[in-house]
């Protein structure tokens, strides 16, 4: 007799009598997907009620053989996981899927999104959710067991929300943002809540809420203590809160704060990552640092860290590498120097003809009107016209893509 079913004791069932997913499914009268839930959940998933009830009918009619071969696998499954390979409590990190379709995916979406722009890809993870994840989630009369599908959802649905922004739609980031927070909560993965967070952070201060962003970031330092740990989101949650003190003006604590940030990156930590978190390393932190310096009016300093976004992101890190490129052109003309970024700028026109991001248009315009002063040397005068050109072409391509986002959102329910 089984006490209560676990995808332990489901698998070791029917290896025992030998049947395929498919054979043992139609037995017990559920789906195929089901049954393979409950197998790669093993003790975390506990099929429902009346599941129990056919697991019980179907141990309760094999032969002996059978029921000798079920114990015998329920024995080598029970023996205890070596230390170093056992799981973490749910409720701070997810069991790994790295192998998992939905990982798969969000990888391949994360490295197009950096040479192509999320304003090209936004379309392409929506429909992804509809299509793959929602199913999953709302389409069958069983109700979902394992939570990897809900993190699944929440970090997609995270990287909807950063192609949103990218593509200039704020609000609909923000509602991305939000109900991937509450899908994290179900998939009981900690550090992707508090990637989320941090992520709500970032949108804070695109929408000159720096008091907002600095609570956002905030909660997800209080919420990363309780662990796993994790050197790169606790370095990232830092460099949001230096933002938001460097648009206060608070020039001390900006700068403590970065250097907090800069000793987290070098921290190390035994505790396992999330495989839906993307990466904050030294050419992150460099970005923050620039935005940081550009708030506080110190030009020179806004060089310096725009140089080492350029020297740490290879030029196929086409949006990373531009943003780097602009911080710098900014940091020139704030310092005399145009016809240097004049320079700098047509190698950004040029590598972003391709690039579907309203943040970089955003910053094209920005340079624009600060280029208006040197209108009058021969250099400037031409890159204005080229960047007036380029803003047009750029303007139609936007309107394009935003028209095709509102075509692929699905309606609010």
């Amino acid at each position: 007799m089984v006490q209560v079913w676990s995808g332990r004791e489901v698998r070791a069932l029917r290896e025992s009598q030998r049947l395929s997913i498919r054979e043992f499914a139609a037995r017990i009268g559920v789906s195929e997907r089901m049954v393979s839930r409950w197998e790669a959940g093993g003790e975390r998933i506990r099929p429902r009620p009346i599941n129990q009830e056919g697991l019980d009918s179907l141990l309760a009619g094999a032969s002996d053989d059978v029921r000798t071969r079920f114990a015998s696998r329920l024995e080598i499954a029970r023996e205890p996981v070596p230390a170093a390979v056992k799981h973490r409590p749910a409720t701070a990190l997810a069991g790994r899927r790295t192998h998992d379709p939905d990982v798969l995916a969000m990888r391949s979406f994360r490295s197009a999104d950096l040479q192509v722009g999320g304003g090209h890809l936004y379309g392409s993870v929506v429909k992804y959710l509809r299509t793959e994840v929602g199913p999953r989630l709302f389409g069958g009369d069983d109700p979902v067991e394992d939570p990897g599908v809900f993190t699944a959802a929440a970090g997609l649905t995270e990287m909807a929300g950063w192609m949103a922004h990218d593509a200039g739609r704020d609000d609909r980031a923000y509602s991305h943002f939000l109900r991937a927070f509450h899908l994290s909560k179900a998939g009981q993965d900690r550090q992707l809540g508090v990637h989320v967070l941090a992520s709500l952070s970032h949108l804070a201060h695109h929408r000159a809420d720096p008091n907002g962003a600095i609570r956002f970031a905030q909660a997800g330092e209080t919420a990363l203590a309780e662990g796993p740990a994790n050197p790169e989101l606790r370095a990232r949650l830092l460099a949001m809160q230096a933002r938001g003190r460097a648009a206060l003006g608070d020039d001390h604590e900006t700068r403590t704060l970065l250097g907090r940030a800069e000793s987290a990156i070098g921290g190390s930590s035994s505790d396992a990552s999330s495989e839906w978190i993307s990466h904050f390393d030294s050419g992150s932190l460099a970005s923050e640092a620039a935005r940081c310096m550009r708030q506080l009016g110190r030009p020179a300093e806004t060089q310096s860290h725009a140089e080492a976004i350029i020297r740490l992101r290879p030029s196929n890190r086409t949006r990373s590498h531009a943003f780097g490129q602009l911080f710098l052109t900014a940091a020139l003309i704030d310092q005399g120097e145009p016809e240097q970024a004049c320079r700098i700028l047509h190698d950004v026109v040029e590598s972003t003809q391709s690039l579907g991001s309203y943040l970089i248009v955003q910053q094209l315009r920005e340079i624009y009107e600060r280029l208006t002063p040197y209108a009058g040397i021969n250099s400037v005068s031409e890159t204005r016209q080229v960047l007036a050109e380029t803003l047009r072409q750029r303007a139609w391509l936007q309107q394009w893509i935003i028209s095709g986002t509102v075509e692929t959102q699905p309606e609010q329910r």
